[in-house]
């Protein structure tokens, strides 16, 4: 899902309203470029984390077995999609791109919807009363400045 949504999606949306695929060496570039390697080290993180601490992947027929509260995690419950944001945001500064920076909120926008009215329950099925914790201690989108740990 990732590689759909930061690679093959805004490639189609430039490509069908004929963006220009120019880069223009400024701070354009330069927050683009900090933005794409935070959010592509986020991402990674977090997927590596799944496997290794929940024994799961992000894909809904291998979910995570472990509740994972590490790394991110401890900052904010959903750092993998504000990773995958953080990527978009940057490929919207790189290329200066509207059709990416609508795509970038309609992709928040239905992720918010998913994770309130699907995930969020899902997991608190799945994990009870720990997960109910650690969503009233950490924030769902926006980092917290200290990690949070359940000890």
């Amino acid at each position: 899902m990732p590689f759909n949504v930061i690679i093959v999606i805004p490639t189609a949306l430039r490509w069908y309203f004929q963006e220009e695929w120019e880069l223009n060496f400024d701070l354009w570039l330069a927050g683009g470029l900090i933005c794409v390697l935070a959010g592509l080290s986020l991402m990674i993180s977090t997927i590596r984390l799944f496997v290794i601490i929940g024994r799961g992947t992000l894909a809904p027929w291998q979910p995570t077995q472990q509740l994972v509260i590490a790394g991110p995690f401890r900052y904010l419950r959903n750092p993998m999609i504000t990773g995958v944001l953080l990527i978009l945001l940057g490929e919207v500064l790189l290329f200066q791109s509207r059709a990416i920076a609508v795509w970038t909120v309609v992709f928040f926008m239905i992720n918010y919807c998913y994770f309130v009215w699907k995930e969020e329950p899902d997991l608190t099925k799945r994990f009870g009363e720990s997960y109910r914790i650690y969503r009233q201690h950490v924030p769902r989108w926006i980092p917290s400045l200290r990690p949070w740990s359940p000890d």
